[in-house]
């Protein structure tokens, strides 16, 4: 499943879900790489 998750203030980044840490942080890969980050809230469709 893709999800977004926010690394910093000012940068988000979409890969496919990898795992969810203890203290409710992401890990999605893009790639080969892995980045940790706080999940952003998903929008409901109208």
């Amino acid at each position: 499943m893709l999800r977004t998750i926010a690394v910093g203030s000012c940068v988000s980044i979409q890969g496919l879900l990898v795992k969810t840490l203890a203290d409710g942080k992401l890990v999605v890969k893009v790639d080969e790489k892995l980045f940790v980050g706080m999940p952003v809230p998903q929008s409901r469709a109208v």
